[in-house]
């Protein structure tokens, strides 16, 4: 039930994402489609971030270190980009356009999600 909510409060905070951005859009004919495309891009970010982050971080431990975390920014705006690259591969109407809409959406998707898991509440992993 745990990952239903988290899936459900990304896929809410990729929204607001794709509202407030240019870059990022998600397309489909009805409201709908927009929102199921939207739960399947949030479980496949879901799935990048439990798979690629933690290879990521210990492999550039060093630069989480020096930079005081601040590159965790930048690689989770990789990893949004990156989830782009396999919704457009599983024909998913989802696309962020470059870098700079990666990041930005990523400091949205973040903030968003963590605002709506301290109005939803739940348990930390």
């Amino acid at each position: 039930m745990r990952i239903l909510l988290k899936i459900g409060i990304t896929a809410a905070a990729l929204a607001v994402a794709t509202a407030l951005l240019d870059g990022i859009t998600v397309s489909g004919d009805t409201a709908g489609r927009r929102a199921l495309t939207l739960v399947a891009v949030a479980a496949i970010f879901g799935l990048v971030n439990a798979i690629i982050k933690p290879i990521v971080k210990t492999l550039g431990c060093a630069l989480y270190v020096l930079t005081l975390g601040l590159i965790g920014l930048v690689v989770n705006g990789l990893l949004l980009w990156l989830t782009s690259v396999v919704a457009d591969r599983l024909d998913l109407p989802f696309h962020v356009t470059g870098f700079w809409p990666a990041f930005w959406g990523a400091i949205v998707v973040g903030v968003v999600g963590w605002l709506l898991h301290l109005v939803l509440g739940g348990d930390d992993d």
